[in-house]
This record gives C-alpha cells, sequence and structure tokens, in this order.
C-alpha cells in the first residue's frame, strides 16, 4: 500500500455523530455492525447503544490504545474504519514517556522483552521491538510506526473494565 493510499483509508468516510449510552438510530446500527466485524460484538444489531455495545466500545477503545471512556468520537470513528490505532506516536531507540511503557508492556505480554517497564526505549526495547516486528513479517528497523502499532493492538491483552477509573 503506498503512503498515499494508506493516509487516504485512515480518513474517516463520512462525518459521523458522536455516540454513547441511550443513542439510537443508524449511526448506532453502523457501529454495532463495524464491532461484529471485529468480533466484539455478538448480539443481534438493533441501532441502540445499550451498556453491551458500550462494553464492546470499550474493549476495542483499549485495543488500539484509545481511552476506554465507551464514547464514539471522530477517533474512535476513524479506528474502527481502519481497524487499526491512529494518531499513535513513532516511537525509537531514545524515545521515552506513556507511550514506551504500553510498548514495553505489550512486548513483555508477547515475550519479546523481559527488562524493566520504565518508558525509556533503550537497547533491550530496541532488540524486542525488531524481534517483534521480524515476527510480524515488519521490517525490523527499531521504529514503532503505524505498522507496528497495528501489530502491537494484535495482541491479546485483558481488558480490566475499572482500569480507566483508577
Amino acid at each position: 500500500m503506498s503512503p498515499t493510499n494508506q493516509m487516504k483509508s485512515t480518513q474517516p468516510r463520512a462525518k459521523k455523530p458522536q455516540l454513547q449510552l441511550d443513542a439510537q438510530g443508524k449511526a448506532v446500527l453502523e457501529l454495532e455492525q463495524l464491532l461484529t466485524k471485529l468480533q466484539l460484538y455478538r448480539h443481534p444489531a438493533k441501532g441502540i447503544f445499550n451498556k453491551a455495545v458500550e462494553f464492546s466500545v470499550k474493549v476495542f477503545q483499549f485495543r488500539v490504545f484509545l481511552s476506554p471512556d465507551g464514547i464514539v468520537g471522530p477517533l474512535t470513528w476513524q479506528a474502527l474504519y481502519t481497524a487499526a490505532p491512529v494518531n499513535m506516536p513513532v516511537l525509537k531507540f531514545g524515545s521515552s514517556g506513556e507511550a514506551v511503557v504500553t510498548v514495553q508492556e505489550i512486548l513483555q505480554t508477547s515475550n519479546h522483552y523481559g527488562g524493566k517497564i520504565d518508558g525509556d526505549f533503550g537497547t533491550l526495547t530496541d532488540k524486542a521491538v525488531r524481534a517483534f516486528q521480524k515476527s510480524f513479517e515488519i521490517q525490523a528497523n527499531g521504529i514503532v510506526n503505524q505498522e507496528t502499532w497495528t501489530a502491537l493492538s494484535q495482541i491479546p491483552r485483558g481488558y480490566d473494565p475499572n482500569w480507566f477509573l483508577t
């Protein structure tokens, strides 16, 4: 896929309404269908944003590194259309912060990283990212870009619905 096509495909298909608990209508029906396609929603689509839809949205948001608030805004719509994380930072050797912590945690979950979860993208993290990329047949350059974030989002992680409250 060329960069032009990739950028085009990550744009929302149309301006979508913000959805949350108790919303109803065609946009909710579309949301239910997208969640069903992603195997996150297993109920008949009725166009009603109930607790089951909200929970599925939160699980999806968690999977793609969005704040799991259960509210479907522009970033969640965009992530739903692409089935991938959006607006993630590019990380590489020398990077630091919460995004690096997230990468380290996922690499630990996938048994690619055995170092300290410290938010510093050092030698061990670089080696782990390269090994992870190689296992997903991604160019093993140690750079966490959109393709690597998408692969990271495929690693099963336990969603704790109370995590957001802490």
